[in-house]
């Protein structure tokens, strides 16, 4: 598929989601009839301001507790769906803080504007966009936040770029992923329904690494990394008998990992000119 293709997939899928009333059993449900990828995404209910309904458990990490939010804070949450790291860093940020969510799908934005309407949030805002392309003002952020939507833009460079764009001199980004380490089969990287999966758009970490600092950013981090462990039904749709052993024997290559990295104190790329 063309980038147009993927992006409509995944435009698709995300609006899907956005109507059904039940919660997600996993992160990145692939298609209808198969619910895939049960990545252990980390407890949210013990966090301040989580919102269980805007929860629809389709994350990968929890962004959130690592991107050392404090009160004044302007946030921006990347790929925001129905609003739940947005609620957990508005208990971070306080009232004097701001979070702005970022979502493409015009159905996520309505559930999350929806979803903070119902709790009279005047700080935290939802507006409908592409990442690739945000709706915020340059060098206007403190923190940029994501969890699992990256992976599934085909442009991340440009996705870095633009994180880059919006924060200030000084800011920082915390960002849940899902990046390979070794080899993916191709019948699992060709699937469609694995690419609005979060699994078949992944790239190696290495070179997700080097887009980050490619994009200028300093101090990069890598504070979580968890291996994702892909059950054998799933695996037997996409690969026969022996690809499937050769799979297995050498691990998961899949990860999820939530990387932290900063834009230097005056603003540069790379550091300070």
């Amino acid at each position: 598929m063309d980038e147009s293709n993927l992006k409509k997939l995944v435009y698709d899928r995300y609006s899907q989601i956005a109507t059904r009333s039940e919660k997600s059993t996993c992160c990145c449900s692939g298609t209808d009839k198969t619910e895939v990828f049960n990545i252990q995404t980390g407890d949210y209910s013990a966090l301040k301001g989580y919102e269980e309904d805007a929860d629809l458990g389709l994350g990968c990490g929890v962004p959130t507790k690592y991107a050392g939010l404090k009160a004044g804070d302007i946030v921006v949450d990347l790929g925001s769906g129905a609003g739940n790291d947005c609620f957990v860093a508005r208990a971070e940020v306080g009232d004097t803080g701001k979070v702005i969510g970022v979502d493409f799908s015009e159905a996520m934005i309505a559930k999350a504007r929806g979803n903070a309407a119902k709790r009279g949030y005047s700080n935290v805002e939802f507006r409908q966009g592409d990442i690739e392309e945000m709706p915020v003002g340059g060098n206007s952020v403190d923190v940029v936040i994501s969890n699992c939507v990256l992976n599934l833009l085909p442009s991340k460079d440009r996705i870095f770029h633009e994180i880059f764009r919006v924060l200030k001199a000084g800011g920082h980004f915390c960002i849940s992923d899902v990046v390979t380490i070794g080899t993916m089969p191709e019948g699992l990287r060709q699937a469609a329904e694995m690419y609005v999966g979060c699994i078949a758009g992944a790239i190696p970490k290495n070179e997700y690494m080097d887009k980050i600092l490619d994009a200028g950013f300093v101090s990069l981090d890598v504070v979580k990394e968890t291996p994702i462990n892909i059950p054998n039904e799933i695996l037997s749709e996409h690969l026969n008998t022996e690809e499937i052993e050769l799979f297995k024997r050498g691990g998961s290559p899949i990860y999820s990992v939530t990387v932290v990295g900063s834009k230097s104190g005056c603003g540069c790329k790379n550091g300070c000119c």
